[in-house]
């Protein structure tokens, strides 16, 4: 997925509450979906950018020899401006683009159904 074209707002929203706990019943386990697809967003993205940031890592620790990279600022200026991971989950459990089970919910309902 590509985070930097999602369609999540960048600043806060206030959110319905239904339309939340819909998918799943509970809105704690909602939240909980969430919660783990911002971490791994958050994760993804932290990789990424340190990575882009090690190509402007420089061999010297000398605190007199600091150099300002207009790429570098560019980069982390790009990042900032990117929605925020949990905003980026919740578009997306919203749009129903996570995939999600509950595997002591079926086990139940297979025993129900027995």
């Amino acid at each position: 997925m590509d985070f930097k074209k999602s369609n999540a707002p960048a600043s806060t929203v206030t959110r319905n509450l239904r339309k939340i706990d819909g998918p799943t019943g509970n809105i704690y386990e909602s939240i909980a979906i969430i919660s783990r697809r911002a971490n791994q967003i958050s994760k993804t993205l932290k990789e990424e950018l340190s990575n882009k940031l090690a190509e402007f890592a420089s061999s010297t620790d000398n605190l007199e020899e600091i150099f300002e990279n207009r790429e570098q600022i560019e980069i982390s200026k790009f990042y900032e401006r990117l929605p925020k991971p949990h905003s980026v989950a919740t578009q997306e459990f919203l749009d129903g683009r996570i995939y999600h089970r509950n595997p002591a919910r079926e086990q139940q309902e297979g025993e129900d159904n027995a």
